[in-house]
């Protein structure tokens, strides 16, 4: 079956449906990580997106319940240059192909996923649309009339229904067995019930299963509340730390967060990460701004000005904190850059122990460089 993407400048590519005919919208981005497609489908934070993968073949290792980053696929379309029909892996539960179909996804393959990448970094992202069912100009009419990515509060739309207890997804120790890799989880994992139990109260703005499973393999009690939560029912239940998680959308349409996140503020040790340190860059006085084509992929370098060490760090963000902005006196001060671009990729407060990260230390996918993030958020808590 036939199927087109049409961006919002008129930019039109023709090839091959995949997954379930339709149509969709969604701003069109494009991420560089050669592996964890399915990871990168169910992650939250491409709620409202059209995520195109730069990798010329995707699902040649199939898909698997251990690799779900959330209950169902987050994103709204989907673009790979070439769809794997065969998968080939030990833990391959279904084609890729499958899972697509199943979760009424829409898609589209055999396009060139290098112009459609080269049109979004010169352009920046867009608006765009993928359909079976129009020609280009019914599209684009169609495209006009929805509603534009940064208008919308996606974190609503993505967050727990309710205050919860996790307690590992599938009720199993399949999905652990299937994180385990990487030496630093591994250890947290096999050392766990010899470190002191801390509860931990983390806000999902859209939460990655990895981040709960990082924290639980160093033996934290995860209370996990809905991005509405007052600060005081945060604090009702007494956490030794607070995280506040990644999430789709443009922080600035977030205040009733940014609220509950000063209110927070030196009360109990917290960490952010990704939408998390935006907000703490809003609650001490910063602002933040769409960057032009996001940091997506697996292989961006972010330099720690402590150490002076470049890590190898795995990012899905489309707004970055405005270095400048933010207040002097504040305490918050800039603790990690982007190598590419300079652009803030972590904070720190002088005094207070709160600091924040842009990128994703718990990876899924890869690389695991970061993952001793979550050691020392755990001991400067457990202190």
């Amino acid at each position: 079956m036939k199927a087109i993407l049409v961006l919002q400048d008129g930019t039109t590519f023709e090839g091959e449906a995949i997954g379930a005919p339709g149509t969709t919208f969604g701003e069109t981005v494009f991420s560089t990580s050669m592996t964890g497609y399915q990871e990168m489908l169910t992650d939250p934070s491409f709620a409202g997106q059209l995520l195109t993968l730069t990798y010329p073949l995707i699902g040649n290792y199939g898909v698997t319940p251990a690799d779900y980053e959330s209950s169902k696929v987050q994103v709204n379309g989907f673009i790979v240059r070439e769809l794997c029909e065969v998968p080939s892996n030990w833990r391959s539960g279904k084609s890729l192909q499958e899972f697509l179909a199943e979760n009424d996804v829409v898609g589209l393959q055999g396009i060139d996923t290098r112009a459609l990448t080269r049109r979004l970094r010169v352009s920046g992202v867009m608006m765009g649309a993928i359909s079976t069912e129009y020609n280009r100009d019914e599209l684009l009419d169609r495209l006009a009339q929805a509603p534009n990515y940064s208008q919308i509060d996606f974190v609503r739309r993505v967050t727990a229904p309710g205050k919860y207890v996790w307690e590992g997804d599938m009720g199993s120790k399949e999905a652990e067995k299937g994180k385990a890799a990487g030496e630093l989880y591994a250890n947290n994992l096999a050392t766990r019930e010899k470190r002191p139990q801390i509860d931990i109260a983390l806000v999902d703005c859209g939460v990655k299963r990895n981040i709960m499973r990082n924290l639980a393999a160093l033996n934290c009690r995860i209370t996990v509340f809905p991005c509405d939560a007052s600060a005081d029912e945060i604090l009702d239940v007494d956490p030794d730390g607070v995280v506040i998680s990644p999430g789709p959308g443009d922080p600035a349409l977030l205040g009733y967060m940014i609220d509950n996140v000063k209110q927070l503020v030196g009360k109990k040790p917290i960490l952010g990460i990704c939408l998390g340190n935006q907000l703490l860059g809003w609650a001490f006085g910063g602002r933040t701004y769409k960057l032009k084509f996001g940091h997506r992929g697996g292989n961006h370098p972010v330099k720690d000005f402590r150490t002076g060490r470049v890590y190898i760090t795995s990012q899905n963000h489309g707004y970055a904190v405005d270095a400048e902005s933010l207040d002097p006196k504040s305490g918050m001060e800039v603790a990690h850059t982007n190598m590419n671009d300079g652009t803030v990729e972590g904070m720190r407060h002088r005094e207070l122990p709160i600091f924040s990260i842009q990128y994703h230390p718990e990876a899924s996918p890869g690389p695991r460089d970061s993952g001793y993030l979550f050691n020392e958020f755990f001991e400067s808590v457990s202190k």
